[in-house]
């Protein structure tokens, strides 16, 4: 694995358009974790102002003034479960294995940290398995499995693994091992 020369930076309001290009240019099965469907303008408009709002935390890829990854910290701090964020990343294609979405999870374990997060989620579906690794291999374990959750275009059900970190714990493990903030 190399890690490719791309910028690491938080998502703005003037990237609305490049998001848009970002998210229309993935495969659709990439995006079925996702409560709404990115490729829509209101969606990603939707999401700016939460990002706006201080309800998410957004991380961008950069090659050059092209988007090739996001991670998104995505919290309710006015709801029973404010101590829990949900990670949503998402890499391009061409990228994957590549050290770009370590980077952009790196980026988000800082905001996790910097809001007092004591858990966080990641969805996805069960054949996402570069995904599911790399969760893992930062501290993630399965949680539950929703069948038949998510619908594709063509009406075609699938299932959605929920994995799940628990802050505190893995802080200790890594504190144990000597890892310090790994």
């Amino acid at each position: 694995m190399t890690d490719l020369p791309v910028t690491i930076r938080r998502f703005r309001s003037d990237d609305l358009d490049a998001m848009l290009s970002f998210s229309r240019s993935l495969p659709e099965h990439d995006l079925l974790f996702l409560s709404r469907d990115l490729k829509h303008r209101k969606v990603v408009e939707a999401w700016q102002e939460a990002v706006e709002n201080g309800f998410i935390d957004s991380f961008l890829a950069e090659d050059g003034d092209v988007i090739v990854g996001t991670c998104a910290l995505v919290r309710e701090p006015l709801g029973w479960s404010a101590h829990v964020g949900e990670v949503r990343l998402l890499v391009s294609p061409q990228l994957r294995g590549q050290g770009v979405g370590r980077r952009l999870l790196a980026e988000m374990f800082k905001a996790a940290e910097a809001r007092e997060l004591r858990k966080l989620i990641a969805q996805m579906t069960p054949d996402q398995r570069g995904a599911i690794q790399l969760f893992e291999e930062h501290g993630f374990r399965g949680e539950a499995m929703l069948r038949d959750h998510v619908m594709d275009r063509q009406g075609s059900v699938h299932d959605l693994v929920i994995l799940s970190l628990d802050v505190a714990r893995s802080a200790a493990q890594h504190e144990a091992f000597g890892l310090g903030g790994a």
